[in-house]
């Protein structure tokens, strides 16, 4: 059931009971209260500078899945590499999935090359403040679009992410499971009606930092929130019901092995598929253990599969371990020799292969386990050696 929300304040002044709700006092609208929350709570962040549509479209789909402790260094990172649209557009794939290695999911990036190139193409340049127009670009849904044009724009749209769904949840007192159809489309609806006209730039992001610093899905600090005289969910005392939480995601764990060719000083790496998981990421050959196999094996018998190389394990580096989406995979790596030097591979599962030693490997963008590995052995020494 959804409660209707009402304008009153709580009352400070009243030693018996301090969180007591004084109507006679003239009540502040939520929306007041939270932009004054925010112009004095907001973070410095650095596309909030300038509020470069540009800026903030790379920070957009920087955050999504992301901590935002790590999207600032990854920013800055990228704005010294590509500062401009233009900059981007003529970049290559291989350039753009560097820059954004470390953050994952790589669909966002390739989707804002993409989108980079249709820009430089077809708008001159420019990106767009319309929603209609950005949701037809590629990696740009209806929370990314609505960003955009608010954000960057100042345009009357509004957002909703899982930030802004468990804030109307409890501010509203909504039953619905976040998710479901008919609470998409509550959870825009509301947020549509909350949204003061003219404002939506900085309503919209002080609903976002309410979410991250007080609105918390554990712990939140009702205290120090602006939205505590007009929540319901506080005021019936069911904060930890709302939102009305989704079923837990089952985790899968997969067990992988992969080995590092060593051979005349350099290093095997081949180029995944366009269309494979981590498509045109670079790796080293491996894959899925099978029932009864162990790491050993698959190593050899993958190797043989993906590049016509046969090879023998000579040790164990580590094991490293990562999560992707419901995953937990943990991969066995291992070094390995040819059994017989001599030809090239002949590509299975890859498009394109090179031998280079192992200094070069920070030039391309690897998955994360296999990046875990290589950083394993910048800090534990590479041999020296030959495999």
């Amino acid at each position: 059931m959804c409660h209707c929300l009402k304008l009153s304040r709580r009352n400070p002044d009243n030693p018996e009971n301090p969180g007591a709700y004084n109507t006679m006092s003239p009540p502040t609208s939520p929306q007041e209260a939270l932009l004054s929350w925010f112009a004095e709570n907001q973070r410095d962040l650095p596309w909030r500078h300038e509020y470069h549509p540009y800026q903030i479209w790379i920070s957009e789909i920087m955050l999504q899945q992301t901590q935002m402790d790590r999207v600032t260094t990854f920013f800055r990172r990228w704005m010294q590499e590509f500062p401009d649209l233009t900059t981007l557009s003529e970049a290559s794939e291989h350039r753009v999935f560097k820059c954004w290695e470390g953050l994952g999911y790589y669909s966002r990036a390739r989707n804002i090359r993409k989108t980079a190139q249709i820009l430089a193409s077809e708008y001159q340049g420019e990106i767009p403040g319309d929603r209609k127009t950005l949701l037809s670009l590629p990696g740009i849904g209806p929370y990314t679009a609505g960003a955009i044009a608010s954000i960057a724009y100042n345009r009357d749209v509004p957002v909703v992410d899982a930030n802004i769904e468990r804030i109307l949840a409890r501010l509203l007192n909504i039953d619905l499971v976040p998710g479901s159809p008919e609470a998409k489309k509550l959870f825009w609806t509301r947020a549509e009606e909350l949204l003061p006209p003219g404002q939506a730039r900085n309503f919209n992001q002080a609903l976002m930092e309410l979410g991250a610093l007080v609105c918390r899905p554990k712990n939140p600090d009702c205290s120090a929130c602006p939205f505590a005289p007009h929540c319901l969910a506080l005021k019936y005392d069911i904060i930890p019901e709302r939102p009305i939480p989704k079923k837990s995601k089952k985790i899968t764990p997969i067990e992988m092995a992969t080995g590092i060719l060593f051979h005349q000083g350099l290093l095997y790496i081949q180029q995944r598929l366009a269309d494979d998981v981590w498509g045109s990421l670079w790796e080293f050959p491996g894959g899925r253990m099978k029932k009864n196999e162990v790491p050993e094996e698959t190593v050899v018998r993958e190797f043989l599969e993906e590049t016509d190389f046969e090879v023998q394990v000579e040790s164990k580096i580590t094991t490293t371990i990562h999560h992707y989406t419901r995953y937990r995979v943990t991969l066995h790596c291992f070094f390995v020799k040819l059994v017989l030097p001599g030809s090239d591979p002949v590509l299975h599962a890859a498009q394109d292969f090179r031998w280079v030693p192992f200094e070069a490997l920070q030039k391309y963008a690897f998955p994360a386990g296999h990046r875990k590995l290589i950083s394993f052995l910048e800090k534990y020494g590479f041999p020296k050696a030959e495999g």
